[in-house]
């Protein structure tokens, strides 16, 4: 075991360290398979004691009564620490996903700004004096849920948990934390610093462990007032289903088949720079991934050219070196899956013009590594652009004018995101308003900003994380009037 990687085995459950009572989990490094560390997970025994420490955390006046700006300092000392502990956080989870050093530390560092994001927000926020309509005075005022919880996938955890805790914590809930299994162990790096900056005790606990167990009992707990999960369409529906059963709100932000789009008068290589980045950076495990690219067909074959020149000059490697680019996958069963929907694309007549295989050599071998694949030679209505493979697989197809591109971007289950290349901003403003997705990026792509809402259409998702508002998605609105006449209503009036 790496000493540097996890220095106990215990969950940070209502305010303690406790040794987790459910199935054990086991991270190891993608890179080489080495060992990170086993740890017992959370069992549905954790669960009920985390509730029940969250909801008498919450209810204490010495947290329920504190005002906007004394909540914020909570915030602000967690951002602080997430930031003076950086490096640990980056290391912990290169080591947990394979994902590079450089990253990690961008993560860790996003996630340390979202929480002074949402501190300084809350501290701005205002409730809303409403026009009256008659003589009284009326006001819309937002009051905490309670006990609230964030499930969080494997592929960005830290910046993807602060974007459920800050806003979550802002509103003055409890919130429990269950992370993916596959990558439990940077949760407990947010407890650290969590508690660190001084929490009231049982306001936040994590709970990694089996989404059947620990994030049903979560979801289906009649104490939890909102749920906002990451991660996978079924998984989704399946909370979406139960949450209807309990009247209970839900964000869900889902998978993606996102488009990008080049015009043949875009800047050539600003757009072979942004797909590159757009589907083979985090070795495409992201969600927003421009996994299927539309070129004009006037330029298809000497931009598709271009693209596969500079995508095989892309650096493959360890996840701790300087210069790599493109780092392993997280699994072993993960890369297989990834390597089952390229043998698909082939055997629907896909052209695998480069990657498709393993890189091989020493500094591979014991490691979870995928070339970056481009495929042509797919309609729109293959396998290869229908389901999301979430690695660094890109399909390339032509199309011929705004109308066919038009169809052919938003015929797709999918709606997170999308990217577009071309000069003329006019057309990207019209095509961007064209496109049924969540997010459109303009000559860039995967460029963030927690000021600004993030959230899918159709089967990607409902609800928005990020941004002012983001903070009022974790709580109830609540409309108050106050009679300022004095008088007895004049309905009753000749009974008094």
């Amino acid at each position: 075991m790496d000493q540097n990687v996890i220095a106990q085995d215990k969950l940070y459950i209502g305010g303690e360290w406790r040794r987790g009572r459910g199935a054990d989990i086991t991270s190891n490094f993608p890179a080489d398979g080495s060992h990170n560390a086993t740890l017992p997970g959370a069992s549905l025994e954790d669960v009920d004691l985390a509730i029940e420490r969250a909801q008498d955390a919450v209810n204490d006046p010495a947290w329920r009564k504190l005002l906007p700006h004394e909540r914020a300092t909570y915030l602000y000392r967690i951002a602080e620490s997430i930031a003076r502990h950086a490096d640990r956080i980056s290391h912990v989870q290169s080591r947990d996903t394979g994902k590079t050093l450089s990253e990690t530390r961008a993560l860790a560092m996003s996630a340390s700004g979202t929480f002074r994001y949402m501190a300084a927000a809350l501290e701005t926020m205002e409730d809303t004096l409403t026009p009256p309509r008659g003589n009284y005075l009326t006001m819309s005022v937002y009051e905490p849920l309670g006990v609230t919880a964030g499930i969080t996938p494997w592929n960005s955890p830290i910046a993807s948990d602060a974007q459920k805790v800050a806003p979550a914590l802002a509103a003055g809930n409890a919130i429990l934390l269950k992370p993916s299994s596959w990558s439990p162990l940077v949760c407990l790096e947010l407890a650290r610093v969590i508690e660190e900056a001084g929490l009231p005790k049982g306001l936040f606990s994590t709970l990694p462990g089996a989404g059947s167990i620990v994030g049903e009992r979560i979801v289906t707990h009649k104490a939890i007032k909102k749920v906002s999960f990451t991660g996978g369409t079924a998984t989704g529906r399946d909370i979406a289903r139960k949450a209807a059963g309990k009247l209970m709100p839900v964000s869900l932000e889902l998978g993606g088949k996102s488009p990008t789009i080049v015009f043949a008068d875009a800047d050539l290589d600003l757009a072979v720079a942004g797909v590159m980045f757009g589907i083979f950076s985090s070795t495409g495990q992201s969600c927003i991934a421009g996994s299927r690219l539309f070129v004009e067909r006037s330029i298809y074959d000497a931009f598709v050219a271009k693209l596969v020149a500079a995508t095989e000059r892309l650096k493959v490697g360890h996840p701790f070196e300087a210069t790599t680019q493109v780092a392993p996958l997280i699994r072993p069963k993960h890369r297989d899956e990834v390597e089952d929907h390229v043998a698909k694309a082939r055997a629907d007549g896909g052209k695998v013009l480069t990657g498709g295989e393993r890189p091989t050599g020493s500094d591979y071998k014991d490691g979870t590594y995928y070339r970056p694949t481009i495929i042509a030679g797919l309609g729109n209505d293959s396998r290869l652009c229908r389901e999301e493979v979430f690695g660094p697989v890109l399909a390339v197809l032509p199309f011929d004018n705004e109308g066919d591109l038009i169809r052919q971007s938003n015929d797709n289950d999918y709606g997170l995101a999308s990217g577009i290349y071309t000069r003329d901003f006019p057309k990207a403003w019209r095509i961007a308003r064209s496109l049924d997705t969540g997010t459109v990026w303009i000559n860039t792509y995967k460029q963030f900003s927690i000021s600004t809402p993030f959230g899918g259409t159709k089967d990607s998702g409902v609800g928005r994380e990020k941004g002012r508002d983001g903070i009022r998605a974790w709580m109830a609105q609540k409309s108050v009037y106050c009679d300022l006449s004095q008088a007895p209503h004049p309905w009753a009036k000749s009974a008094l």
